[in-house]
């Protein structure tokens, strides 16, 4: 049986998406659809693929800001990694799939790719399953497969392929074409020759690897040498684009058409497009009022959002920013993310929630010379031994039991206890419980920047 080796391509900040997407914690990171993240619906779409090839655990390519909480969001989904390939800086996915294909390429059973974006919805996973299932015999026998989508619009913000003559249940690849203006997209559409671009590929990693040494041989080269010296182009424009132009290579490309509910969902107007609607129009999530409105997208996070006489609109809630736009404007939201950065302003680059390895923190107040956290700390999992410069804490514990580690003290405090921790002295939080440990913490000195902290001792690495 041939073993199916899943590739998740977890990179891309989802700047479209701003605010609930940010630098830090992007879109497949991300509930969007659903109660899964967008990373683990991607994982478990795999599993019902059974029945025709050995599902390997997942391989992931993610920035390395990412790499605890891609690692916790599929181990709480039963789809822990096989690895996680941390990419320093981004380098689009040719070399992110060049990187996969050489950790799969040391099993000796020179597995299936089935390459995936991890920000895609596809809403009728038995279709894409079953797609899956034509795909593998191709790719196992040495081709490259493409999934298109089935257009059922004449879509401009999406590349196309056009499919040439019939290979059993596939298509030889015509060629490639980039985004089209309308009226060449209602040709498209209206020829039926053409499908959408999906970004989803499969083939042996012995395949991508030959290939890829052909046709860029500097970008194959850095993937085995440093990353960051390598070149950045995607799987389309480094090889796909390019085997009709080479037999002599001997890979022939394939395309399986796929209908089945895809959308890359990359900006708000793509959400709306995909998700559930009210007998108006709208798509709500969060504590939300419509009053005589629309058509409209509206997520709240942490507040009511009321709206009366609207049509056509985005309105994005979170502690830190809102979002308010027409629906129709969606491309432009990047350029607010821009004038954040360039600013820099952090809600370009994180949530006032920020998810660390041990749990997260939430910021929720903050003046001069103090701060406001409140902090909960996974089962079983410690913070480090550190120090601070600049500030002392005091911690209150809300719920569970905390063991404290303060200078050479280490003592136990459960709910409604707290201790002080003095500038200048050596502490560490830990959580020794079954449950998450919540506390409040209040922090107060001259300067309480997160970069004040000396680390002694750290389970997971950091300095």
């Amino acid at each position: 049986m041939t073993h199916l080796q899943p590739v998740i391509l977890s990179g891309g900040s989802g700047t479209r998406l701003w605010p609930f997407s940010r630098e830090q914690h992007p879109k497949q990171l991300l509930p969007l659809v659903g109660v899964d993240t967008m990373l683990q619906a991607t994982a478990l779409r795999v599993q019902g693929s059974r029945d025709y090839a050995l599902i390997e655990a997942p391989i992931v390519v993610c920035n390395e800001e990412y790499r605890f909480i891609t690692a916790e969001q599929l181990r709480a989904v039963g789809k822990a990694s096989k690895h996680i390939v941390l990419e320093p800086v981004g380098r689009n996915t040719a070399p992110a799939l060049t990187l996969a294909a050489l950790l799969a390429a040391q099993d000796n059973n020179d597995p299936v790719l089935l390459v995936m974006p991890a920000d895609h919805v596809i809403r009728d996973v038995g279709a894409f399953q079953e797609a899956i299932r034509k795909a593998v015999p191709h790719a196992a026998a040495g081709a490259m497969v493409t999934f298109g989508i089935v257009a059922d619009r004449p879509e401009t913000g999406y590349g196309y392929i056009q499919r040439g003559q019939a290979v059993e249940d596939a298509h030889a690849i015509a060629r490639f074409v980039e985004k089209p203006d309308a009226a060449t997209a209602q040709r498209y559409l209206d020829s039926g020759e053409y499908l959408w671009n999906s970004g989803l590929f499969m083939m042996r990693a012995s395949v991508w690897l030959r290939a890829i040494d052909h046709f860029q041989p500097a970008m194959a080269q850095a993937c085995r040498a440093a990353f960051e010296a390598c070149p950045s182009d995607s799987i389309d424009y480094a090889v796909m684009e390019k085997l009709a132009d080479a037999p002599a290579l001997g890979i022939e490309g394939r395309i399986i058409p796929l209908a089945a509910g895809w959308s890359d969902v990359g900006a708000w107007d793509a959400l709306w497009q995909v998700s559930e609607k009210d007998g108006a129009g709208n798509v709500t999530r969060g504590d939300v009022m419509l009053e005589q409105a629309s058509d409209n997208l509206v997520f709240a996070q942490g507040r009511l959002v009321a709206c009366v006489g609207i049509d056509n609109m985005v309105i994005v809630e979170t502690p830190d920013a809102v979002l308010v736009a027409d629906k129709d404007k969606m491309q432009d939201v990047k350029n607010i993310v821009s004038r954040l950065k360039a600013q820099q302003r952090c809600e370009a680059l994180t949530h006032r929630k920020i998810h660390r390895p041990w749990g997260w923190y939430d910021s929720i107040d903050a003046g001069e010379r103090f701060q406001v956290k409140r902090i909960v700390v996974n089962p079983g999992a410690s913070l480090s031994l550190q120090m601070h410069h600049h500030r002392a804490e005091h911690w209150i514990i809300v719920k569970g039991t905390a063991r404290i580690t303060r200078g050479e003290d280490v003592f136990l405090l459960s709910e409604n206890q707290s201790t002080y921790i003095p500038l200048g002295v050596k502490h560490r939080l830990e959580n020794p419980g079954k449950f998450p440990l919540e506390m409040i913490e209040v922090q107060s000195g001259s300067y309480l920047g997160e970069d004040d902290i000396v680390r002694f001792d750290d389970t997971y690495g950091r300095k």
